[in-house]
């Protein structure tokens, strides 16, 4: 017996129009078919159909995390800072951490992830090598105070997750229980039907060496990822890696410095010496800790501040201000070059090898230096990929020219190592009676997130259309306003319901057909089944939501082609 949702008392309301402050696909498409309810900036009300669509994801989940052994628990959403004052991510997190105290002047926090936590409970639990691997998982809600939260669920300030933590005494379990979430990752996202891609990622304050990330391609993400269309590379753009060149000849002759008037950008540098911008080295000055860096790229290239900032993580990296030229006349604000830059560490991108020979900045203002080689009038001290990634790079691997994507991210799987473990001293008994510190992955699927992929990936210009697999119904009856027709689909979508199918069914008095219609198409359930003009005759018309298509069906027919689908 599955349930028969009547509209005429399910809690639903439809929009015409969409939501003024809505900018992406799913925010727009779940608000106005009333999946959710906006309650403040980044919090989200998941009404009667949203939260089935929640719970059927959540579902799939479970039933692949427990099929790889997975054990559910559920942590608390509030924890003491303690744990992750000792993890030193109570700072690192900044102002995404959402603070308060207790009436007793406790300290805590509401939880971004639980990595800290769990280990404290396995710690707690797990006392012998007898008692690992384990696997453990929780479905919760986490907390981060984004400064900007955008495109509905998909960035929220409150979110539901699943994230599961394996620990085990060796490295080789560890990446066996890799390969297990890895998999059962690769068929949850093929079970809810989502269209994703597995990519290097980098660990950043997670910490931990092997790292891949589940995108699901979008024009409404905000991770970029690059793939090679001629071999199986793909990757983060933040985990494109570049060998630096080996070492070429100088061709260039002594260093000659220019007069350069007016010309602090790489675009009036370029125009004023009719050179084009790739000729010139860009050097971007920022804070790491609070130390002034320079980092050269290019002139034509970009500076990824996000793909630095998790090369050193968990360093803190910022821009410089005005102020921090001030007592430093070796730092000449448009002007800078790293030939005679006294107590700045120079990082540099790959792609300024040695041998290679640049027009940059002289240290004077109004004056450039040419023929500045890496390796003869400067050096680097650190060789970072640190440049925005552009589309014709390229691949690391075969050569070929890279494509960017934009995508969601759905998915991350890490292979923390003993980062937790050591810092809780969480040890067990060995095999051979002393302590084995115990290795540890953290594995997150965003499980709201998913739902809002998944209105990006499937939805067409009429509105959503979900997969079955997480639809809020199987069949959407509409009967099309007649007493008769109203009948006739209130007595089918009851045998339905006997027979185990989800039922929808419009029997909302007043209401045109053309609402109706537009509605049932609006909320995106697979199939639609019509109480029309040929009601009388026990004739039904069944419409595909995705493809379209239509046929005329007796009662008899309908019941016997929808009890039969799954």
């Amino acid at each position: 017996m599955a349930q028969v949702q009547r509209m005429s008392r399910l809690m639903i309301k439809t929009l015409r129009d969409d939501p003024a402050d809505a900018e992406t696909l799913n925010h727009k498409l779940l608000v106005r078919a009333g999946y959710v309810r906006r309650t403040a900036a980044g919090l989200w009300s998941w009404l009667p159909l949203g939260k089935k669509v929640l719970e059927n994801v959540s579902r799939v989940v479970r039933e692949e995390m427990d099929a790889i052994g997975g054990q559910e628990v559920l942590l608390p959403a509030l924890l003491p800072k303690e744990p992750y004052e000792a993890s030193g991510r109570y700072e690192e997190y900044g102002d995404l951490l959402f603070r308060l105290r207790d009436r007793k002047g406790a300290e805590y926090l509401l939880g971004p992830t639980h990595e800290e936590i769990f280990t404290q409970v396995v710690k707690d639990m797990c006392s012998s090598y007898k008692d690992l691997p384990v696997i453990l998982y929780q479905i919760q809600t986490k907390y981060r105070d984004e400064a900007r939260p955008r495109a509905g669920v998909l960035r929220g300030r409150e979110f539901q997750m699943k994230d599961s933590y394996s620990f085990d005494t060796t490295d080789e379990g560890l990446a066996e229980s890799y390969q297990l979430h890895r998999a059962a990752y690769i068929r949850i996202f093929e079970r809810l039907g989502l269209d994703h891609r597995i990519v290097s990622a980098v660990s950043g304050a997670m910490g931990g060496s092997a790292s891949e990330e589940f995108l699901a391609p979008a024009p409404a993400g905000e991770d970029t990822f690059v793939d090679c269309p001629n071999c199986d590379y793909a990757a983060n753009t933040e985990a494109v890696t570049y060998a630096a060149a080996p070492a070429g000849t100088p061709a260039a002759g002594p260093v000659e410095e220019l007069d350069t008037p007016d010309t602090p950008t790489i675009e009036a540098l370029a125009g004023f010496l009719g050179v084009p911008a790739s000729a010139t080295l860009k050097n971007l000055l920022v804070k790491v800790d609070g130390e002034i860096v320079a980092v050269g790229v290019p002139g034509d290239r970009e500076v990824d501040l996000g793909k630095l900032g998790e090369h050193l993580a968990p360093a803190e990296v910022e821009l410089v201000t005005a102020e921090d030229f001030v007592g430093r006349p070796d730092l000449v604000r448009g002007y800078v070059g790293p030939q005679g830059l006294e107590k700045v560490r120079y990082i540099a991108d790959p792609r300024v090898a040695a041998g290679t020979s640049w027009i940059t900045g002289a240290n004077k203002e109004g004056v450039h230096a040419k023929n500045v080689v890496c390796g003869r009038d400067f050096e680097v001290d650190q060789y970072l990929d640190v440049v925005v990634v552009e589309a014709g790079d390229p691949c690391p691997r075969c050569g070929a020219g890279l494509q960017v994507d934009r995508a969601i991210e759905i998915g991350h799987i890490f292979q923390l190592g003993r980062k937790y473990a050591d810092i809780f001293s969480l040890d067990v008994l060995g095999r051979q009676g002393k302590p084995v510190r115990v290795t540890m992955g953290s594995y997150g699927i965003g499980v709201s997130r998913a739902v809002a992929a998944l209105a990006e990936q499937t939805a067409d210009d009429k509105g959503l259309c979900w997969p079955r697999e997480v639809a809020p119904a199987d069949v959407h009856v509409v009967a099309a306003g007649k007493a008769l027709q109203t009948e006739l689909a209130l007595d089918v979508s009851e045998k339905l319901g006997a027979a185990g199918v989800r039922v929808i069914v419009d029997d909302r008095a007043g209401v045109s057909p053309g609402v109706k219609f537009t509605d049932a198409e609006l909320i995106g359930v697979p199939k639609i089944l019509v109480a029309g003009r040929r009601s009388a005759e026990g004739v039904l018309e069944l419409k595909d939501r995705r493809t379209g298509e239509r046929e005329e069906l007796t009662v008899e027919e309908a019941l016997a082609r929808l009890t039969d689908q799954g």
